[in-house]
């Protein structure tokens, strides 16, 4: 397998691709007109991919991590880029959907947002991805708050753009707990940073081994992993520290959903996954710790409340909101069964969910577009007026009930062994249930919008434009071709497994 050639650029990839969106959000302030800034991120964006499938296919192709050093100085002195199997495999699934959604974008950020703010959304969007490819790549501990906090804070502006005026009030409730996660986070950092001496990853995991031999450092490791799980728990969305993100996705402006739902709780579950095995695992026995308990029983609840709540929302983008909450869930269960197969299964579902959710989103913003609402009274029978945009929302809403033959079939596929290898049967059965609660309210939203006569609002409507229609049908056709051929998905994810849980105690 060989790696794309990039020429000179290459070995400089992994700052590039952090650093290529973020000037390009530097210039973007500059450009007055909302299209020229659209059209600078196109190019941008589209690059990043290049980017990350290069590194993915080197890092497979070697076997070896890909370690950068930032002005060439050596770890723990200086901060340094680190791509593995795991890190490489998110930057893809991260850049590819920031990418996807550019096409669609410029339609969308016109009808949503006035002119002279247009260019400033743009640079907040590419901040925010700037900031979560940054989160994914770097190998220190510090420099992983910076940019949790760089995609934070322009997160809380792309939200705020929002035209409903609740958008004010989502953004201002998300920036609360996103700062209170980021404190918890940090507090967490600066205890290990007492115990070791250090910020890098790797160095905190070689010094962790040996700190915790003494009974006083080893309470202070616990306790800085205690506070680590809880500030990115509040950034992941996990329930009950999920507050924030029903009105944070139904308010926001339609391109800014779809791009957080897709992105930004996948990075901060990569971040809570890298530190709990690649640091702590290293040091202390996973197994004896509490962690795992309390992030099963947490999921588990995820996967039922969240599901529950969105069976009675009649507004179609909070139901999804609640969806993505419970589909945290499944993913947070591979992680706490913590073997082989149940962590194949929660990699694999950040790529299904992040391509299944974003076109369920998108599918929202183009008939968001045409009629200005997206409630169910008003969406009642557009699926006769939009069914390209409809069908492609159904395609995505069958995978995402994990019905075989979609991708996320696959994902809850080894999610279920994963369960059997523990010896939890219980928690199959569990697997099983919930996903039957994501037929009832996918089967509602789709009873309203192909079986209900059409409503005032739908009745005028016009199918969604191609530039969003192609992107749509992109994902849309993803969510079936993954649940066949697992090559991209379930094989590099079962790698990035092995290397985690053969890293642990």
């Amino acid at each position: 397998m060989s790696a794309l050639n990039w020429g000179a650029a290459e070995p400089h990839l992994p700052i590039l691709l952090v650093m290529t969106p973020i000037f390009g959000a530097l210039f973007s302030t500059f450009l007055r007109r909302g299209v020229l800034a659209w059209l600078l991120a196109l190019i941008v964006t589209l690059s990043l991919p290049l980017m990350s499938i290069t590194l993915l296919l080197k890092v497979l192709e070697t076997g070896q991590p890909i370690i950068y050093k930032i002005g060439n100085w050596d770890a723990p002195f200086g901060i340094v880029y680190k791509v593995d199997q795991l890190s490489a495999y998110v930057l893809c699934v991260i850049s590819f959907i920031g990418a996807v959604i550019l096409p669609y974008a410029r339609r969308s950020i016109a009808a949503e947002i006035e002119e002279p703010a247009q260019s400033w959304y743009i640079t907040m969007y590419l901040l925010c991805l700037g900031g979560l490819l940054g989160i994914v790549i770097t190998g220190d501990a510090f420099n992983a708050f910076v940019f949790l906090e760089i995609s934070s804070l322009s997160t809380y502006v792309l939200i705020a753009l929002g035209r409903h005026r609740r958008a004010l009030l989502a953004s201002y409730q998300y920036l609360i707990m996103g700062t209170i996660g980021a404190t918890f986070y940090i507090i967490g950092v600066g205890l290990l940073y007492l115990v070791t001496g250090t910020l890098n990853f790797d160095d905190l995991s070689q010094r962790l081994s040996t700190a915790v031999a003494d009974p006083g450092m080893r309470n202070a490791t616990l306790t800085a992993l205690g506070f680590i799980v809880v500030g990115l728990a509040l950034k992941l969305a996990l329930f009950p520290m999920h507050v924030w993100l029903p009105n944070a996705y139904a308010y926001a402006p339609s391109v800014a959903t779809a791009f957080l739902a897709g992105t930004a709780t996948k990075a901060a579950i990569y971040l809570l996954i890298r530190v709990v095995f690649s640091v702590f695992g290293t040091a202390l026995s996973v197994e004896a710790l509490p962690i795992p308990d309390l992030l099963l029983v947490l999921s588990l609840a995820a996967m039922f409340l969240a599901s529950f709540s969105a069976v009675f929302e009649n507004n179609a983008k909070r139901m999804l909101a609640y969806s993505s909450v419970a589909q945290v869930g499944y993913i947070m269960l591979g992680v706490a069964l913590a073997n082989q197969a149940s962590m194949t299964g929660a990699l694999a579902h950040i790529a299904n969910h992040a391509i299944m959710k974003t076109a369920l989103f998108l599918a929202l913003g183009a008939v968001f577009y045409r009629i200005g609402s997206v409630l169910y009274s008003d969406m009642s029978g557009i699926g006769r007026k939009m069914p390209l945009t409809m069908a492609a929302f159904a395609i995505a809403g069958i995978g995402l009930m994990g019905t075989p033959g979609t991708s996320g079939f696959i994902s809850k596929w080894y999610l279920a062994i994963g369960a059997i290898d523990a010896g939890l049967y219980s928690v199959v059965f569990m697997i099983v249930a919930s996903s039957l609660i994501s037929v009832v309210y996918i089967g509602r939203i789709t009873e309203v919008v192909w079986f209900r006569e059409p409503s005032p609002a739908a009745a005028t409507a016009k199918e969604a434009p191609l530039s969003m229609l192609i992107p749509l049908w992109l994902l849309a056709g993803l969510t079936v071709y993954l649940g066949f051929d697992t090559r991209l998905t379930a094989d590099v994810s079962a790698k990035a497994a092995d290397i985690l849980i053969g890293g642990i105690r």
